[in-house]
């Protein structure tokens, strides 16, 4: 299956240094005199281009990306119709601040979200600039709304780095150690977790689980919001078991509860529909969405039902670069090219070459405990071979060898133990099956 290239850059991978390569490695000085130790990065390459399915460093070496900037890039980092809308809405203004003076490019966007997110409804959008804001202001919604303060999150999960998104949020390091005291009035409860849940339990037996968690330490009435990835990120690309977000969901309805779908991760084609919540038929009440919303610019939103959305008073949800003007251009590019070149189709085309790989691969590498995943959001977990015992230390391996040979892949997980692949919808079978092939190699190595 081919797909088109918005890009001028050669999609191969070609190294022509080791990695990092001397001018990385003087970036890499600089940055060490005046960029904070706390700020992280999982490859020490400094990007001088990228489209595609590849990114090419200031030394001239052309890595393939499995990452797509942690599912931000999903039409490539550079693809044309975003480019376009970028440059031309540059071209005509670059900010006002919408609660100031509005323009068409928010309310278009909106529109979209409308359209796209999931129910028939009658919908109403905010706009923000991350993921964690938009968890912060649905959590702000779902409290005003129901005149409650308590909040559910689930095992595994992770919302965001800001206080009320690292209370939220399930593991600690490095998220949150050391950054308390958090956020109060939020809650944990199991979650679906097939792999490791007891054989044989359903996505109902789960959610019942949760429920009967919730309904004696908290009470339901006390509930504002229940907050669930519908396939976790940070957590491991857990995909809940068949039932489990129905399940919620209706407690939820019956309860007065607001469901909230943070979709920040999974959400614009990513699983091979616009929204993962999409596969298990489940209709949010809020739904939280950024990163592939708009091809690699800032931007995030909270939708929902407008009689939810409207509950709020004139002045409380917005902020000073909320919906800019050129983020919402992008958006408006990226979710065209979406539309038009196919992308959910081509997330489950990668979805299936994908794993039919890594099936293969399993059937020699005992440390394979677990494939899954939807679309183009896929993960190995990784275990101790004869058991379920996480080996964090070999998912390091796996990936520093990848890495090596110019493979950008990530891992995850709360045990570190999980590799997950998140390549650009727009990546070539070619240059994704060459992909495939380091890692085989570097698990056999």
């Amino acid at each position: 299956m081919s797909v088109v290239e918005h890009t001028e850059l050669a999609q191969r991978r070609e190294l022509r240094t080791e990695l990092p390569g001397p001018k990385s490695r003087a970036l890499s000085e600089r940055r060490a005199a005046v960029v904070a130790s706390g700020v992280a990065s999982t490859m020490p390459v400094y990007v001088a281009r990228a489209g595609g399915g590849v990114i090419e460093d200031v030394d001239g070496n052309t890595l393939i990306d499995l990452g797509s900037g942690i599912a931000v890039t999903s039409v490539g980092n550079s693809d044309a119709r975003v480019v376009a809308g970028v440059q031309e809405q540059v071209a005509d203004f670059t900010h006002t601040c919408f609660m100031i003076s509005p323009y068409e490019e928010y309310v278009a966007v909106a529109e979209k979200l409308a359209e796209l997110t999931p129910g028939d409804h009658a919908k109403k959008s905010a706009l923000f600039n991350s993921g964690a804001e938009a968890v912060e202001n649905a959590i702000k919604v779902a409290r005003y709304a129901t005149g409650r303060t308590a909040v559910v999150a689930v095992d595994h999960a992770y919302h965001g780095r800001t206080n009320l998104t690292m209370a939220l949020t399930a593991k600690a390091m490095p998220y949150k150690l050391g950054f308390g005291p958090f956020a109060s009035d939020i809650y944990r409860v199991p979650t679906s977790y097939p792999f490791r849940d007891p054989d044989g339990m359903t996505g109902e037996q789960a959610a019942q689980r949760a429920i009967a968690a919730a309904e004696k330490t908290i009470g339901a009435d006390q509930i504002a919001a229940v907050i669930i990835e519908p396939i976790q990120g940070e957590g491991g690309f857990i995909v809940p078991a068949p039932g489990f977000l129905s399940a919620m969901a209706n407690w939820c309805t019956a309860n007065g509860i607001v469901f909230i779908a943070d979709e920040v991760q999974s959400g614009f084609a990513r699983t091979g529909s616009w929204f993962a919540s999409d596969h298990e038929g489940v209709v949010p009440d809020l739904v939280t969405t950024a990163k592939g919303i708009a091809g690699g610019l800032p931007l995030a939103a909270v939708t929902g039902r407008a009689e939810l959305m409207d509950a709020v008073h004139a002045g409380g949800l917005g902020g000073t670069y909320g919906g800019n003007p050129v983020a919402c251009a992008a958006a408006l590019g990226a979710i065209e090219t979406m539309a038009a070149d196919g992308l959910l189709e081509r997330a489950t085309h990668i979805e299936d070459l994908v794993k039919a790989r890594l099936r293969t691969l399993a059937e020699t590498t005992p440390e394979i405990g677990d494939i899954r995943g939807r679309g183009a959001m896929l993960a190995i977990e990784i275990v101790k071979p004869g058991t379920k015992e996480p080996d964090a230390a070999r998912t390091a391996a796996v990936a520093k060898k990848c890495h090596e040979q110019g493979v950008v892949i990530l891992t995850c997980g709360t045990y570190g133990n999980v590799i997950r692949l998140l390549p650009p919808l727009v990546i070539s079978d070619e240059l994704l099956g060459e992909g495939l092939d380091v890692l085989t190699e570097a698990f056999a190595s």
